[in-house]
């Protein structure tokens, strides 16, 4: 019976580290506000980049959206607390952090016209894109030096 060879990837191992490096720094951080990236997805869909984030607890006035330059921001904070009184105990528990994005646009984009919405736990921004200009092919013919 012949053995299987497999292919040694560098990068699994880096992904290892890089978990356990997360979940040290998550260790030190003993409670105190985080700061988290939203997952993101970035996409073109008729003339549109569509940018969508996954913000699960957040209410559309815990987002800040702003845009800088060629760049889109998205930020923002969130406080959840429960109490649950009983005659022989009560538990308390507090959730929050802070959360930030940074996304470039293309060059050309009117931030005017940038629309976003929430529905059930996700962002969704609407960027229009300039018209591309005609690319028209040209020709370049060399000279003798």
């Amino acid at each position: 019976m012949a053995g299987a060879v497999t292919r040694w990837d560098p990068f699994t191992e880096l992904s290892d580290l890089r978990s356990r490096f997360n979940r040290i720094i998550e260790d030190m951080t003993d409670g105190r506000q985080a700061a988290w990236s939203p997952a993101v997805d970035v996409m073109r869909d008729n003339g549109n980049l569509v940018i969508k984030a996954d913000l699960p607890g957040i209410t559309p006035e815990e987002v800040k959206i702003e845009v800088e330059g060629d760049v889109l921001r998205v930020s923002g904070s969130h406080e959840e607390r429960t109490e649950d009184k009983r005659d022989d105990y009560m538990r308390r528990e507090r959730r929050f952090g802070s959360f930030y994005r940074a996304i470039p646009l293309p060059a050309g984009v009117d931030a005017s016209k940038i629309e976003a919405k929430t529905h059930e736990g996700v962002l969704e921004v609407v960027v229009p894109l300039p018209a591309e200009a005609a690319k028209e092919p040209i020709q370049i013919t060399p000279t003798a030096a």
